[in-house]
């Protein structure tokens, strides 16, 4: 981490960075004119989702405060390659895409990792490190089976409504909606990130559910910042302050903002927190 160099001037167009031709992830980026901190920052996304939810959002804001920013798109996922074999694709399948990017970017990010991301963050730092983390709801170090099962008990029709968007990619946007935010959605917008929902991959699940768990006592130690939504129906709050709990981290609660921080009414909120932990100068 280091100082802020105050706002930068206005975002460069956020596009999608590839080598050469046989490129099969997406990546995309957000420059900013003048870049003023060490390290890019790199967004791994959710189960169901892609690059593009960043783009709504966190990739213009944080590359107006200076910072070099990438989102990838897991194989399989959005614009990159893999849809056909999405379903064999495993945790670990995701963790070479992450080394596949950190590479193409040329210089060793922070992980800004959400959800299924920030899993797929903690099984990268078994293998790398790097400069800090940032996890926001993510799937914890003991895994979803916890959450699951509370989610089953307290709200059986969204857990039967997800597990038909895994199963067979189908659902509704009342469901999504349910799932991932607290506030209002404009019915244009919720209609949009719907149409962009995808399934996942059910082997990527069940590595996150039992199979593939984080082995802490391989994880590189960096400093990280460990966020959840007050309003989170996936991950209860004790889930993600045991899983914070269980690698040294501290957990913080951002107010009134459901699972899908980066795009819930109030995003403002876990952006700034992110940005000022980034910008805190290191040991201040």
């Amino acid at each position: 981490m280091t100082g802020a160099p105050g706002r930068a001037a206005a975002a460069a167009v956020i596009r999608d960075v590839r080598a050469g031709a046989g490129d099969r992830l997406e990546l995309l980026a957000a420059r900013p004119p003048a870049p003023g901190f060490a390290h890019p920052l790199l967004f791994l996304h959710g189960a169901f989702a892609g690059a593009w939810c960043w783009a709504e959002h966190f990739l213009p804001f944080f590359a107006g405060r200076g910072f070099d920013c990438y989102a990838l798109s897991f194989r399989g996922h959005a614009a990159s390659r893999g849809r056909d074999q999405l379903m064999l694709a495993s945790v670990d399948d995701y963790v070479e895409d992450v080394f596949e990017a950190v590479h193409r970017i040329g210089r060793t990010p922070v992980l800004v990792g959400h959800s299924m991301g920030g899993f797929v963050a903690q099984k990268y730092l078994e293998d790398a490190a790097a400069p800090a983390a940032v996890l926001m709801a993510p799937v914890p170090p003991q895994g979803l089976l916890g959450a699951q099962l509370k989610l089953a008990f307290q709200n059986p029709t969204l857990f039967a409504e997800l597990n038909d968007v895994l199963a067979h990619g189908r659902g509704s946007p009342e469901a999504l909606r349910k799932a991932l935010f607290a506030g209002a959605v404009a019915p244009a917008k919720l209609a949009e990130w719907f149409r962009r929902t995808q399934p996942e991959s059910q082997r990527a699940i069940w590595d996150m559910t039992l199979f593939a768990l984080p082995q802490l006592w391989r994880m590189n130690r960096t400093p990280a910042l460990w966020l959840a939504a007050e309003r989170d129906a996936l991950f209860p709050v004790e889930q993600l302050r045991l899983g914070a709990g269980m690698v040294g981290a501290t957990l913080e609660v951002i107010p009134g903002l459901g699972h899908a921080m980066m795009l819930d009414v109030g995003w403002e909120a876990a952006a700034e927190r992110i940005a000022a932990w980034l910008e805190k100068p290191a040991g201040g």
